[in-house]
């Protein structure tokens, strides 16, 4: 298909496929002598990709490193971008809900309480979700989200004194037993809030430094704890996986 075409089937601009050309996040399958820039099945199933990543939110520069990432899954991105629809779906009948709950009550139709009112708004900050934005196909971690919310203060407690326990190691080499011990116990935990494969656990520990707002959450426990934790989580996956 020309680019026109696709555009069109599409509904967006020449323009917009012209500027993913360019930052090279889809390129044509060929460009004839003329100049036409044309469109197999394939680019088509990309362009999808791409515009359901948009629709939840990621920056095309997150979209490019994603779909270049040589471990990237079509079908497992779909069923997660597939399961946050549904999420953010669902937030949105809830605030509508509550719109039109409010209507009624400032007719003077029903009485609304305060917790009421803001039912349906969600500020949370969780990396949990940050994570399953930011790397396709880790649905252990998007379910972890799930389960966060509902962490008791002793679970949260837990998580706490164990990121409190790696910082004050974490001037020591990740590759001792006493790095490794401690980052065994971050994984059994992780593994009890979800279900983490050891690519997965190496995984998370990378974004831990690739998305500022882990590293952010994390060094509050100690400056450069990402980073060691990134780095412990990658030799304690690989040694097993040897």
């Amino acid at each position: 298909m020309r680019v026109k075409e696709v555009a069109e089937l599409v509904g967006i601009s020449v323009r917009t496929l012209h500027h993913y050309d360019e930052m090279d996040l889809l390129k044509p399958e060929t460009i004839t002598d003329s100049g036409y820039r044309l469109y197999s099945d394939a680019n088509l199933e990309t362009l999808q990709q791409i515009l359901f990543f948009k629709e939840l939110g990621f920056s095309l520069k997150r979209i490019k490193g994603l779909l270049d990432d040589p471990s990237f899954d079509h079908e497992e991105a779909l069923i997660i971008q597939k399961q946050m629809l549904l999420e953010k779906r669902h937030r949105l009948d809830q605030m509508i809900k509550t719109v039109e709950k409010t209507i009624q009550h400032m007719k003077g139709e029903i009485q609304m309480t305060k917790k009421e009112r803001f039912e349906g708004f969600d500020f949370s900050d969780n990396p949990y979700e940050q994570e399953a934005r930011e790397r396709y196909g880790d649905h252990a971690v998007d379910e972890a989200n799930k389960k966060a919310k509902g962490f008791s203060k002793e679970k949260q407690d837990e998580i706490n004194n164990l990121y409190r326990e790696l910082a004050a190691i974490r001037h020591l080499d990740p590759s001792t037993d006493e790095a490794q011990e401690a980052i065994g116990k971050w994984f059994t935990l992780l593994n009890k809030i979800g279900t983490y494969s050891l690519d997965a656990f190496k995984g998370l520990g990378q974004m831990y430094v690739q998305d500022e707002r882990f590293t952010k959450n994390i060094d509050q426990f100690g400056v450069g704890l990402a980073q060691f934790m990134c780095d412990a989580m990658g030799i304690y996956a690989d040694k097993r996986k040897a």
